[in-house]
């Protein structure tokens, strides 16, 4: 019978039932979480989500990471056709670490060649501008 662990320390370690599938789930494991230190499930979620995001907008991309008050800091990322997307993390180490796993780029701020690469759509525009339409 499978179990599943619900100890929030080794979430995501569940039996496997033979003794090599558990074997190998333990070494993926062990491999994403040096990959992830630090991260919980939510911000290992946010930055696979970040990373699926690039992946379907041209396959590479750059982050800013900016200061956004007690929240925490917001990561902006810019993927190779322009699009840019984004998530919260309660640090600037939190973001780091999800950029990591996402395989993004850490920019150092808004560089120019950064900031002329983003393309915001119509509605960003019009969100931007502030009609509400």
């Amino acid at each position: 019978m499978d179990t599943k662990n619900t100890d929030p320390e080794q979430m995501g370690t569940e039996r496997m039932g033979t003794e090599g599938r558990d074997t190998e789930r333990r070494d993926t494991d062990h491999a994403e979480a040096e990959q992830t230190a630090g991260l919980n499930a939510a911000q290992a979620r946010h930055a696979d989500r970040l990373r699926a995001f690039v992946a379907a907008h041209g396959g590479a991309g750059a982050a800013v990471v900016e200061p956004i008050g007690r929240v925490g800091v917001r990561i902006v990322v810019v993927a190779e056709d322009g699009t840019y997307g984004d998530a919260v993390a309660p640090s600037a180490d939190t973001a780091a670490a999800m950029c990591r796993r996402a395989g993004i780029a850490v920019a150092d701020g808004w560089t120019r060649e950064l900031s002329a690469k983003v393309a915001p759509s119509p509605a960003d525009r019009r969100r931007m501008a502030g009609t509400g339409r």
